[in-house]
């Protein structure tokens, strides 16, 4: 199901038979430095991690991570994910995304992230959104500064978890 364009950019929700890409994505090793390993090993994983996550969390909040597709390529397969999610630990939604490797430095993150937010306040109507980095993770600190997000400080999601670099909207930003 399409949600979001861009002008380069399709953005659709996430499904089951995505789980080759899901399973690639998420065993990049950028995704483990800087996301964590989700222990997806399988197709059967990867299934299970978009049921458990992406599918979960549009029936629950009306808003999830989005496969991002590139509109040129059709049926393409989907180049990365971007979208909000609730998270224990944050009381707003926190804008999310990771991309193939060799899909970056091309724009796609600040292209889908600044559709996601815009859609994130005029459509869903969410009073405030942030987002949270690894932070050593320099890209996609930059992504957050260009799209109007500022460093507010270091935060734990939980007792357990490694401190995070929490990002809010910049002064006179919505989001």
């Amino acid at each position: 199901m399409s949600v979001l364009r861009t002008q380069r950019l399709l953005l659709r929700e996430v499904a089951l038979d995505d789980d080759a890409f899901i399973l690639e994505l998420l065993n990049e090793a950028g995704f483990l430095r800087y996301i964590g390993d989700k222990g997806v090993r399988t197709q059967a994983d990867a299934r299970d991690y978009i049921r458990k996550g992406p599918m979960h969390s549009y029936r629950r909040n009306g808003f999830g991570l989005y496969a991002v597709c590139l509109r040129d390529g059709g049926a393409a397969a989907p180049i990365g994910i971007c979208g909000l999610l609730k998270r224990q630990g944050l009381q707003d939604p926190d804008l999310g995304f990771a991309f193939l490797a060799r899909h970056w430095a091309r724009g796609y993150a600040v292209e889908s992230g600044g559709a996601v937010l815009d859609h994130g306040t005029r459509t869903l109507k969410l009073p405030r959104i942030v987002a949270i980095t690894a932070p050593e993770n320099a890209g996609s600190i930059k992504v957050l500064e260009k799209l109007g997000l500022r460093f507010d400080r270091l935060i734990r999601l939980t007792e357990e978890s490694p401190e995070v670099k929490l990002f809010v909207p910049a002064a006179g930003r919505m989001f």
